[in-house]
């Protein structure tokens, strides 16, 4: 290892304990500490972190803790909130966190404070979604009935999560989504809708990303057919007025932000408008209030009751000190259905680097690889893998107290039921003898019996964490998401990478570009490979046009 992931950050210890947890029987835990559930669980503000089903014992959480106190995640979590330009390979700061910082505290970048433009851009997007709201703002056929916002990646992801997730506070217009530069997307979004009772949102701060002005220009066109001045029925969230202003777009409809905001942490300010539209301004200044509080207890809880550190602890153990590389988020909440797809941007392009700060070679593993769905789908689709399967993969169970639908509260018992009885499964397990005694209930003998019994073991001894609430309402929404957020920074640290740089996009948006003319039979394609060359003439020949 390097000097900057053994000798700085006390590797060594951390690794010692991960051995000594190797053959651990994480039931047994339990047996011999009748506090561990409550020993190994931390709460702020109604969001419960129970990490007690994972191997970790009190003397592994204590060289975790080590590891992140010489890492200086303190100095590194003060440097971000403070505006210090932690973005090192792109030279910018990183400061998500002031687009929800209500309180409007100075926020100084290069010595000047960035939250009176913050919070200015915030009232006019308040005003905009009222006006809209209340009918003030209209379309060339009356008053907006749908949104559409047209983006990518950070963009898309994160509005379209809070769209569903807040479902029972949407009071405002429909709003849907295009990201994909499939022509099936746009044409599928819009078919159903009436143009002249349509807003098109076209969210790029450069106003030049290649998929989104594509679906962007086929918006246009499709409002063009029975609006006569499209221009006033877009809005656009970008930095670039040049632009917007050549689409005809009115400077009091664009909504721009600074260069620390990161796509993928983007949904706290305009790239949240249609989230704002559909429910309101007021739910979604809750919505950032939750995450500004999870910001304040980030930066001053202790690290070992601190969630974010701690989320991010278990986050390591279980990826870099164990070596399993997946991790499965299950929102057991219909509503974050669309969470696994966020996080897996937020975490795998933050955290899927092989090059540290320094430029020198990772020497372990960098972020997992995450995946997910709700339950209870999942226990009938990849369950099976994760409870028998010769891979262990840790589970991330996400689970409300409460529906919001009290006419239903027996299903949402079920549905409570299904989680807990999945992390308990996971952890216990069923033994070969457990096994051979349903078998031999059921009349087998002999043979007959050991083979059916074996096919009935359930290994155990899988970790999981589970995370609860009270209720998915917008402070709990902003609540989950700023704790993942700072997750990603804090394993980031550790790891001594840049968690806010995306590199790893960009070469394929090239060749891409490189390969327009060579489908179309313009360039023979020098240089290009075999493949590359023969897949390309093989659509030419079926059609590509």
């Amino acid at each position: 290892m390097t000097q900057h992931t053994t000798e700085t950050l006390m590797w060594d210890d951390v690794m010692r304990a991960g051995a000594a947890a190797e053959d651990r029987s994480i039931i047994d835990l339990f047996a011999t500490d009748a506090d561990r559930a409550s020993g190994f669980a931390a709460e702020f503000d109604g969001l419960l972190l129970d990490y007690s089903k994972t191997s970790i014992d009190a003397a592994a959480r204590e060289a975790l803790l080590a590891l992140a106190d010489k890492a200086k995640v303190a100095e590194r979590r003060e440097a971000m909130f403070s505006g210090e330009k932690i973005n090192e390979t792109e030279g910018r700061a990183v400061l998500h966190t002031a687009l929800r910082n209500l309180s409007g505290s100075p926020v100084m970048v290069e010595g000047k404070d960035v939250m009176p433009g913050v919070l200015d851009t915030l009232a006019r997007m308040e005003a905009f979604a009222a006006d809209l709201r209340d009918g003030g703002f209209t379309g060339q056929g009356g008053a907006i009935t749908d949104v559409v916002n047209i983006g990518i990646g950070g963009s898309d992801l994160g509005p379209v999560m809070g769209y569903i997730a807040l479902s029972p506070y949407r009071d405002g217009p429909r709003c849907h989504y295009i990201a994909n530069v499939d022509g099936a997307h746009v044409a599928d979004v819009l078919a159903p809708l009436d143009p002249e009772t349509t807003l098109i949102i076209v969210a790029s701060k450069t106003f030049t990303t290649i998929e989104t002005m594509t679906n962007a220009r086929a918006a246009w066109a499709w409002m063009a057919e029975k609006v006569k001045t499209p221009g006033e029925q877009f809005a656009a969230l970008s930095s670039n007025p040049g632009e917007t202003t050549k689409w005809g777009i009115a400077p009091e409809r664009v909504f721009g932000f600074e260069d620390w905001v990161g796509g993928r942490y983007s949904m706290w300010g305009p790239i949240g408008l249609s989230l704002m539209l559909a429910i309101g301004p007021d739910d979604f200044r809750a919505f950032l209030q939750g995450a500004a509080d999870m910001d304040a207890h980030f930066r001053s809880a202790p690290f070992e009751r601190n969630l974010p550190v701690l989320l991010a602890l278990v986050g390591i153990w279980h990826n870099q000190v164990q070596g399993h590389a997946t991790r499965a988020v299950l929102p057991y909440e219909q509503r974050l259905r669309r969470l696994p797809a966020y996080l897996q941007q937020l975490e795998m392009e933050s955290n899927g680097k092989s090059v540290a700060m320094d430029g020198s070679a990772l020497d372990m593993q960098s972020g997992p690889i995450v995946w997910g769905e709700p339950g209870t789908n999942g226990q009938h689709a990849f369950y099976q893998l994760i409870h028998q399967g010769t891979r262990v993969v840790p589970c991330e169970f996400l689970v409300g107290a409460q529906g919001h639908e009290p006419e239903l509260a027996h299903q949402h018992e079920l549905l409570v039921a299904n989680c807990l009885a999945q992390s308990e499964a996971l952890l216990r397990g069923r033994s070969l003898d457990e096994a051979r005694a349903i078998m031999a209930a059921k009349g087998l003998t002999g043979d007959e019996l050991d083979r059916q019994a074996r096919h009935r073991v359930f290994p155990g001894n899988r970790p999981s964490i589970t995370i609860a609430y009270p209720l998915l309402t917008p402070g709990t929404l902003g609540r989950i998401v700023a704790l993942y957020e700072h997750r990603v920074f804090v394993e980031g640290v550790i790891l001594g990478i840049n968690s806010y740089d995306q590199w790893g996009v960009e070469l394929g948006k090239e060749l891409a570009l490189a390969l327009e003319p060579v489908l179309k039979g313009e360039d023979p394609g020098k240089g290009k490979d075999g493949s590359t060359l023969a897949l390309a003439g093989w659509m030419r020949a079926h059609g590509l046009s």
